[in-house]
């Protein structure tokens, strides 16, 4: 408003109807008091608890003796920036993914999947499915009730013995690139 009638020269009836604002609502002046303790006091609270929000320095304002509503207790917490931050949320991987390549011929991918399921009497068991990604076939489904690491690297040399150690295994998108070889 101050800007338009002070550059452009209107006058402030035409700049309230330009900012699309009653002329009587730019000319009023607000009644509430400062609180200029209150809010000293709460800022001295919230740098001394950095974690707390509006509603514990409510408490803590009530115990010294401060009878002050909630309400204006909140309006005065964010016209003083006081909000607390949310805390950051689950670490992501950073990096831009990349499309993993195709496999040009037998041997180069092998794909690692686990599936579960359970028997007639509540029993659980899980297949362990190894997966050469170029000609689509499955090498290994070992069923156990258990299958722990040692478990799938006994199998995965067992498998490498009789067609060769493949140069990447993925399991759930994560690739092992260790040295299959040696």
């Amino acid at each position: 408003m101050n800007w338009a009638m002070k550059t452009k020269g209107y006058n402030q009836r035409r700049a309230c109807a330009l900012a699309g604002i009653d002329p009587r609502v730019y000319r009023r002046t607000s009644k509430r008091p400062a609180d200029t303790e209150l809010r000293t006091r709460m800022k001295e609270l919230a740098s001394e608890r950095r974690r707390f929000g509006y509603r514990r320095l409510h408490i803590l304002l009530k115990r010294e003796g401060w009878e002050v509503n909630w309400k204006k207790l909140y309006r005065l917490y964010r016209e003083e920036r006081l909000t607390v931050r949310k805390r950051g949320g689950r670490k992501r991987a950073v990096g831009t993914r990349t499309p993993m390549a195709i496999p040009q011929g037998p041997n180069q991918r092998w794909s690692l999947d686990f599936m579960s399921d359970a028997l007639e009497d509540g029993r659980r068991f899980r297949v362990l499915n190894v997966i050469d990604d170029f000609s689509r076939e499955c090498l290994a489904a070992v069923v156990n009730t258990s299958i722990g690491g040692a478990r799938v690297a006994r199998e995965l040399d067992r498998i490498a013995e009789l067609r060769g150690y493949p140069c990447l295994v993925v399991s759930d998108n994560v690739l092992c690139r260790e040295n299959l070889a040696a």
